[in-house]
């Protein structure tokens, strides 16, 4: 069976889930920087400065963007290469196909379970150590508080916004201005921790799985007793008595003809 490296993919991947878990966090906080910027505003009655505001989280916004879009495409390359290698694995018993390491990220519904199956999978026959299935679940279940968390608070943040005076003119409406950013931070610590504690679990599970394929293919040898073909298998064949080889027809004898020559 083919095999994959994986090293130096995990590594790409798990930087790029961490540059993505830290821009969020910058996002996420990005209120500190909008009530600053809303209050001097309503100081010099001044429209420019809040429309720098909304540029300033727009930049904010477009690094976690790509950072996002790329720790997507790694992780999902790295999840494909990580479940085929355990194909070539003895003794490993994975639950589903080389096809759901990419399907369970894209399917939708299937991706709010598929993937925590898959890297269960990849754990449990990779790094072969129960106590460490846990990790997954924590991966899993901040990474679902933190997708829904900041749906729900970006559509009501959105909402909120939208009933602002667009072009405040007194102290009163940008006042209101202030109050919005004020109010915004803390529904997104949920989201912002959930993103921290997610991207810390998976970071921790690449390396983890990876390092132990590596070694595994490095050594070329099963990791655990009791893979078919080892010792006390009931696959391995039985030792054989050694079968002496067939005489060739110039060391047979060949019985002397008429008159005392050798027969042809």
């Amino acid at each position: 069976m083919p095999t994959y490296g994986v090293r130096g993919l995990a590594v790409a991947g798990a930087s790029a889930v961490g540059a993505a878990t830290l821009c969020y966090l910058l996002t996420a906080l990005f209120p500190l920087v909008g009530v600053r910027m809303a209050r001097s505003a309503a100081e010099q009655l001044d429209r420019d400065v809040l429309l720098g505001a909304v540029l300033v989280e727009v930049l904010f916004t477009l690094p976690y963007l790509l950072a996002l879009l790329t720790a997507g495409t790694l992780v999902v390359i790295w999840t494909w290469r990580a479940r085929k290698n355990l194909d070539a694995f003895p003794g490993a018993v994975p639950s589903l196909s080389p096809a759901w390491a990419i399907a369970g990220w894209l399917v939708p519904f299937a991706n709010l379970v598929v993937p925590a199956r898959v890297l269960a999978d990849l754990l449990r026959n990779s790094v072969w150590q129960r106590r460490q299935s846990w990790l997954v679940g924590v991966w899993w279940v901040s990474w679902l508080v933190f997708l829904i968390g900041d749906r729900f608070v970006a559509q009501a943040q959105q909402q909120r916004y939208d009933r602002l005076t667009e072009l405040p003119r007194n102290d009163a409406e940008f006042g209101t201005y202030v109050r919005y950013y004020e109010e915004a931070l803390a529904p997104r610590l949920v989201p912002a921790l959930a993103c921290l504690v997610a991207g810390i679990a998976f970071v921790v599970l690449i390396r983890r799985i990876s390092a132990a394929q590596q070694d595994r293919l490095a050594r070329a040898v099963p990791a655990w007793p009791g893979q078919p073909g080892g010792p006390g298998h009931p696959d391995r064949p039985a030792s054989v008595a050694p079968v002496p080889p067939a005489p060739s027809a110039t060391s047979a004898q060949i019985p002397p003809g008429p008159g005392g020559t050798i027969g042809a």
